[in-house]
């Protein structure tokens, strides 16, 4: 049996997303300073967070999408034992690959906390096997480092910050719903300089281009009404930056939404709810899971009006560790009141996202 398989195996993870034992989660409150690099960290007592990084590329051809995520999840599960190696955490990982002209790759790993996979709760370092997502000092400087291994092509990439990290909403308490207890602790820190290796198709090449760095975490997220969201995340040509979001119910109307925009000069404007509107322009419907997915829209914003393009149609993501998810997530530029390139990720689709 393969490592890969054997870490994934039913024997292994038996029904852990679906077997929670009464856990006292604690609740994402308004109020909470968030402190770093500490908050960089894991946050292992909330049930659900994720570090999620996305990027456009210039070399060695102009747009190449990436993204690597990394997932964890408290499961529930085996709270009362002692062992180390009791499966209360879970973690998981996406990454893919943006092909303009050609197509998508995408690929998935899945592992136990202390079996495979790792956390720090003190800074940025999360693992799985050789994927890894970390912090680290480089002389006076901070950057972040990702790093991933597949069949179909790898990366090892350094992100260079030139601009202080962005916290979304409420200096990091981030609603998303009208009820309280619906809401994150969210950070981004756009405007990332990329380098390092890209290796695919057996050629090693070097990369450059521009990244976008989430943090996430929370303990309820989806109202019962709610069946996914649409997101996007924009690093801006003129130096800015912009992040929208919007949740959605079986209708797709909007339940909930938020928008953040930080010019060139570091000034902020905030967007809510009631200024928030998603227009689709044009939908693609995915051959595989027949979602139909809304690529092109005009989002408008206030007085200010916006809308995507994506790079290529087929960006769908059909994931099956732990659980099957099938999500669009890729690269989009965007034009109109203000320009750039990003990720826009389309969940709640195909099925109603579980979290």
């Amino acid at each position: 049996m393969r490592r890969r398989d054997f870490l994934a195996t039913p024997l292994l993870l038996p029904t852990l997303l679906a077997a929670e034992e009464s856990v006292a989660y604690p609740p994402v409150t308004p109020g909470r300073r968030l402190r770093f690099p500490r908050d960089h960290g894991a946050h292992p007592d909330f049930r659900t967070e994720w570090w999620y990084v996305t990027g456009a590329l210039d070399a060695p051809q102009a747009d190449i999408g990436f993204q690597l995520t990394f997932f964890r999840r408290r499961t529930g599960f085996a709270e009362t034992l002692r062992s180390p190696l009791a499966a209360r955490q879970i973690l998981f990982a996406h990454a893919a690959l943006t092909l303009p002209g050609d197509r998508l790759r995408h690929t998935e790993r899945v592992a136990r906390a202390n079996l495979g996979a790792s956390f720090s709760s003190t800074d940025c370092d999360v693992a799985i096997g050789a994927w890894r997502l970390w912090r680290e000092m480089r002389g006076p400087r901070e950057i972040l480092r990702l790093r991933m291994q597949s069949a179909s092509f790898s990366y090892d990439f350094t992100l260079t910050p030139s601009q202080p990290p962005m916290l979304q909403g409420d200096d990091g308490y981030s609603r998303k719903g009208a009820a309280p207890e619906l809401a994150s602790y969210y950070v981004s820190w756009p405007r990332l300089r990329v380098d390092g290796l890209l290796l695919r198709d057996g050629r090693r090449q070097a990369v450059a281009g521009q990244a976008w760095f989430d943090h996430e975490w929370s303990t309820a997220i989806l109202g019962d009404r709610a069946v996914g969201w649409d997101w996007l995340g924009i690093n801006l040509t003129d130096g800015g930056a912009l992040m929208v979001f919007r949740l959605r119910d079986a209708q797709g109307a909007t339940l909930y939404a938020h928008a953040a925009w930080r010019d060139a000069t570091g000034r902020r404007r905030r967007f809510d709810s009631a200024e928030i509107r998603f227009t689709p322009l044009r939908r693609w419907a995915s051959p595989r899971s027949g979602a139909s997915y809304p690529l092109e829209l005009e989002i408008h914003l206030a007085d200010l009006t916006v809308r995507t393009r994506p790079v290529i149609d087929d960006q769908e993501l059909v994931t099956s560790r732990p659980a099957p998810v099938v999500y669009w997530e890729g690269l989009v530029k965007l034009s109109g009141g203000l320009e750039g390139r990003g990720y826009l990720e389309l969940t709640g689709y195909a099925d109603t996202l579980r979290l």
